[in-house]
């Protein structure tokens, strides 16, 4: 038992504090009474990281000492993606499991039933309260990135009739089982959402006024098919803790902050997947299967790059009677392929964070921007090639191709991704690598055509 807890402990020794290793030692001696109220004294994240990381012996020990609705505070803290959920509730009797599951915040519950196959989600289903199974199944039914998809259901919600003595009252009972409490979402006879009012109006105001008269009627709420990155970006506006979610002036839940948070994290992984034209998301671990995600992308742009190879070819003559021009081809492609890729990248985040105007305005900005820096680098490149190589004009040369290869790719980079927006095709999708590699083919093209016109003169000169 001893091996056990050094091999434990090593695993966690980088992620949890030393009280981590005395809760192994009360589990291990089955010292009930020592490990609970070390194990309640740890912070909720904690507690989920101590959890997934003990092997399944201890973890068994854990369920048979934890009520369902204590188990539910750790399991709300995980991660699905982390950890494969299945095997964890595979630990628990199907009841107990059902019963954590129910107890856990039903945005997070739903957020582990969407990843369990159809046996597994009815079993668990039929083992819950009719009412509870129909609620999770109907948040089910919403769409994946959509608010609805995100809501949870444990919000309070009190009368506007009542005093504000009286909805201190109702928050002090209500409390106990909602996600948050620092918006309180008022609603009339009807259940309609009328108007919010905060915690600390609650406590500023006296008993005796009424929640109606006080309470802040300028609503700002979305829908259940709200996509998820407009909501995130709406809370992100206006700097909300959460926000309510209507279905016809109906409120039928609330998205947190925390949510949010996954949400941003998530579109930023994404967004960055895409311009890297990798799945940066899902982290694989096996070899062949991260190969086999990379690979499309990859044999795709070999064929973009042949275009280049193929006009490279064509311009044989022009490189043998100058072999000088071959030395520059990598500078030229790579430095506009940055710039591209800088210019693309700029372009996404404005796009995503729809900072965009007019198509025109735009592409004058990107083509102004891109003629200041591409002066600027085809006139450095020209200095650096005229004292390097005591030629003048092929400076001029490489200078001018710099410079308008440099331009070229800057327009595109930023352009590419406002035609794929206008017609509905996701801009991200125009990773850097396409771009990098588009560039490489116009840079060359650019390099050999204004080469051509000087090769007369840099030759014999």
């Amino acid at each position: 038992m001893n091996d056990m807890l050094d091999e434990i402990t090593d695993e966690m020794r980088d992620e949890l504090s030393e009280q981590a290793h005395q809760l192994v030692n009360y589990l291990e001696h089955g010292e009930k009474e020592a490990f609970l109220d070390g194990f309640d004294e740890l912070h909720g994240y904690d507690k989920a990281v101590f959890y997934v990381t003990l092997p399944s012996q201890l973890r068994h020990q854990i369920i048979e000492w934890l009520t369902p609705t204590e188990l539910a505070e750790v399991f709300d803290e995980i991660e699905p993606e982390d950890v494969d959920i299945n095997d964890l509730l595979e630990e628990m009797s199907p009841r107990y499991a059902a019963q954590m599951l129910n107890q856990m915040y039903t945005d997070n519950s739903v957020d582990l039933f969407e990843d369990m196959d159809q046996r597994e989600l009815g079993m668990y289903l039929a083992l819950m309260p009719k009412e509870d199974a129909a609620q999770i199944r109907r948040l089910l039914n919403y769409e994946d990135d959509t608010a609805g998809s995100l809501m949870g259901t444990e919000f309070v919600a009190i009368n506007q009739k009542l005093t504000i003595g009286q909805a201190m009252t109702a928050v002090k009972k209500a409390a106990q089982e909602a996600e948050q409490i620092t918006y309180i979402y008022v609603v009339d006879d009807d259940e309609k959402l009328v108007g919010v009012i905060s915690l600390r109006s609650l406590i500023v105001w006296p008993d005796e006024a009424k929640v109606a008269d006080v309470m802040d009627t300028n609503l700002i709420t979305v829908t259940p098919s709200d996509d998820q990155e407009d909501v995130a970006r709406l809370m992100a506006d206006y700097n909300f803790v959460s926000i309510p979610v209507v279905v016809k002036d109906h409120l039928v839940g609330t998205i947190t902050v925390d949510d949010i948070v996954d949400v941003i994290d998530e579109e930023a992984a994404e967004d960055y997947s895409r311009l890297a034209g990798v799945d940066v998301v899902t982290l694989e671990e096996n070899p062949f299967k991260s190969a086999a995600k990379r690979l499309p992308w990859l044999v795709g742009l070999i064929f973009l790059g042949m275009g280049t190879a193929s006009v490279i070819n064509n311009f044989e003559g022009l490189v043998s009677q100058a072999s000088i021009l071959a030395v520059f081809i990598s500078l030229i492609t790579g430095t506009a392929g940055n710039a591209g890729t800088q210019s693309l990248a700029v372009s996404v985040r404005r796009l995503a964070l729809k900072e965009t105007s007019s198509l025109i305005k735009m592409l004058m900005t990107e083509v102004l921007i891109g003629a200041m820096i591409g002066a600027t680098a085809g006139l450095t490149i020209f200095l650096v090639v005229w004292i390097w190589k005591a030629n003048m004009l092929l400076g001029v040369a490489v200078g001018l191709a710099m410079g308008v290869a440099i331009l070229v790719a800057n327009v595109a980079g930023s352009f590419i991704p406002l035609v794929m927006d206008k017609i509905g095709v996701d801009p991200a999708v125009a990773s850097g690598p396409f771009i990098s590699t588009l560039s490489d083919l116009t840079s060359v093209i650019i390099y050999f055509n204004i080469a051509g016109l000087f090769i007369s003169h840099f030759v014999s000169a």
